[in-house]
């Protein structure tokens, strides 16, 4: 099925990377629109703001544009029907990396035992075509985590970031009508819709789930 392409890049006008979070997910919607000009068949990005705060070991635990680019490769892998992960994704199995090679990360060393070839790196070719969408994002990054230095250990955080959520709150499950469902931070889910891959439908929380919340 082809992508919708009518939607135009957004401008980041007016608009101050310090302050507002919207803009940080704007940054990686971006950059993930500048990886799909040279890989067409690379998915949309659902929900950007979704990998703020993320972390993933296997993956990379920090984001940056690097980490994108790995994302990438899964989504890739996702469109053509190739398994590139098992032992629950942890492991990166050679198909990720022939994938990965496409899009121009390396990954010169043996296969880590335990994740296999996730530890890639972007190689020089990269580094030139994705130099300036790498810059950009780097700076929308500082920006965001110069605002949100404000929260310091006297700050009062709730439980779900006393023990150690990762994405800044507790998920819960959204469904779609086909009956897929994710788990996410509802304050996520209330920036932007996060789309169904497989019917197009917003996926939403379901009324229980809501109220108990």
């Amino acid at each position: 099925m082809a992508r919708n392409r009518n939607t135009e890049p957004l401008l980041l006008v007016g608009y101050d990377v310090s302050t507002t979070p919207p803009v940080l997910a704007a940054e990686l919607a971006q950059a993930w629109a500048d990886i799909q000009r040279y890989h067409p068949e690379l998915p949309d990005l659902a929900a950007p703001e979704s990998l703020i705060g993320e972390s993933s070991s296997a993956c990379g635990a920090e984001l940056s544009f690097e980490r994108l680019l790995h994302e990438a490769v899964h989504g890739i892998a996702a469109a053509r029907g190739i398994r590139d992960t098992s032992r629950a994704g942890r492991y990166h199995n050679r198909r990720f990396l022939a994938v990965a090679e496409e899009l121009g990360l390396d990954h010169p060393e043996e296969p880590h035992p335990s994740s296999g070839f996730s530890l890639v790196g972007l190689n020089p070719e990269a580094k030139r075509r994705y130099r300036q969408t790498a810059e950009r994002l780097h700076r929308a990054l500082k920006a965001h985590s110069v605002a949100t230095a404000g929260d310091t250990a006297r700050s009062f955080r709730g439980p779900a970031a006393r023990h150690g959520s990762s994405g800044g709150g507790v998920r819960v499950k959204a469904v779609c009508d086909c009956g897929r469902n994710v788990r996410v931070v509802p304050s996520v889910l209330a920036q932007a819709p996060i789309m169904c891959g497989g019917c197009g439908k917003p996926f939403r929380i379901p009324e229980a789930v809501a109220v108990a919340g």
